[in-house]
């Protein structure tokens, strides 16, 4: 072989190399690192806010909207992902641990969910399908015109709803 042909074939095997780097798998993991030992160390009736933030740390989400008497929860939420590629990431395993507590702060119970709770969403075609009526551009476009008071007459008021004289 000659020079020139051994640099040919040496660049393409480096680019084909590149190119297989590229198709790897991606494994990533996000949110709480979960410890076993101190999710187990966590007893109801037993802890309270302060000994849970001690023990776990401070929770990924909390509980925004509690009627009263409703006890508060904390989620420790955390994911590990695969990814081929360029294709989306697929979930592989998921735990979701959600702490409740009662008003005066103490733990009630300890929730486990995992990746059963994942859905799986499909869009519907193109467009997603509305309640209501059908619009068409130029419906949006000029559909307006009419609806208010004339130029200068304003939108009228409780006395005179019309907006004239």
């Amino acid at each position: 072989m000659t020079g020139n042909r051994r640099a040919t074939v040496a660049a393409i095997a480096i680019t084909a190399l590149l190119a297989a780097g590229g198709c790897g798998r991606i494994r990533e993991h996000k949110g709480y690192i979960a410890d076993e030992v101190l999710i187990q160390s966590i007893q109801p009736g037993v802890d309270n806010r302060q000994s849970v933030a001690s023990t776990l740390g401070r929770p990924t989400f909390e509980s925004q909207i509690n009627q009263p008497g409703e006890p508060a929860v904390w989620y420790y939420f955390s994911r590990d992902t695969r990814q081929l590629a360029f294709a989306s990431p697929r979930p592989v395993q998921q735990t979701i641990l959600a702490i409740r507590f009662d008003a005066a702060g103490n733990v009630v119970s300890i929730d486990r969910a995992g990746l059963e709770q994942v859905a799986s969403i499909e869009p519907f075609g193109e467009q997603t399908p509305t309640v209501g009526r059908e619009r068409s551009f130029f419906d949006e476009l000029f559909g307006n015109i009419g609806q208010s008071g004339a130029i200068g007459q304003g939108s009228g008021t409780a006395d005179n709803p019309t907006g004239g004289n």
